[in-house]
């Protein structure tokens, strides 16, 4: 028996999320499908971050235990040839029988992008949510700013969370501008139930005036989800990466 470790690209757009459910494709499925072919057995991957309906991953991350002698580097290659071209494994590798990819210290990248111009481009509508009022980017970095650190983040998740704790640590959140999209980047050591999502209507608000920028200030501290904004469109999010601090020490 081996573990087998897998890092996930994919295309969100036609899956609802990365977790089995009964109401259509998911991430996982079509894995667990492509790998149990491969192996010839039943295989049922565990998954890092379960991503939403919509939302599109660089660098997720799962395992899976097999018997197969197939060497886990060559896994990547084996399984690219078997999944649908949005769905792409970047990396394969061995690790330890009780190496879990939730159950450890982690540090999550995620991105969100608005396509902040007068008219939408039909070309980005999967990957950017489209606004046109113009966007201060400067203000939503104002904003963005009061949520570096360690915070109690229940104003930014959703009411369906079922965390033990909400408290996080965002260690940090940048606000910029690339041509016509307005793109934030936040890195924490893990994040609550549609937590970016929340986060990024929220600060959309800050950027198109509606509100100020010492207006999140006030929501983080009232921990309420109604008093933020709304939770923006799965569409313009990416789990980059996820890292693991243990991995880079032991090596």
């Amino acid at each position: 028996m081996q573990r087998v470790r897998l890092i996930i690209a994919y295309d969100g757009t036609n899956y609802c999320g990365w977790q089995i459910q009964d109401n259509g494709i998911t991430i996982e499925e079509v894995i667990n499908q492509a790998l149990s072919k491969l192996c010839n057995e039943e295989i049922a991957v565990i998954g890092a971050s379960r991503t939403d309906s919509g939302v599109h991953a660089l660098g997720n991350v799962a395992v899976f235990d097999t018997n197969s002698r197939i060497p886990a580097e060559k896994f990547s290659y084996a399984l690219n040839q078997r999944l649908p071209d949005d769905i792409r494994i970047q990396k394969s590798d061995s690790v330890t029988d009780d190496w879990h990819p939730r159950y450890q210290d982690t540090i999550k990248t995620y991105e969100y992008r608005y396509l902040n111009r007068k008219f939408p481009d039909p070309i980005r509508r999967l990957y950017t949510y489209f606004v046109y009022y113009p966007m201060n980017v400067d203000k939503m970095q104002e904003a963005a700013n009061y949520l570096i650190g360690e915070h109690d983040f229940k104003s930014f998740c959703s009411t369906k969370g079922q965390q033990l704790t909400t408290v996080r640590e965002i260690y940090d959140l940048k606000v910029y501008r690339d041509g016509d999209e307005v793109i934030f980047r936040i890195t924490g050591n893990g994040f609550l139930y549609n937590m970016v999502r929340i986060i990024a209507g929220t600060l959309g608000r800050v950027g198109t005036g509606l509100y100020e920028p010492d207006r999140v200030k006030t929501i983080l501290e009232a921990t309420d989800r109604q008093i933020a904004g709304p939770k923006a469109p799965a569409c313009g999010l990416t789990l980059i990466g996820i890292e693991y601090p243990a991995d880079k020490e032991n090596a």
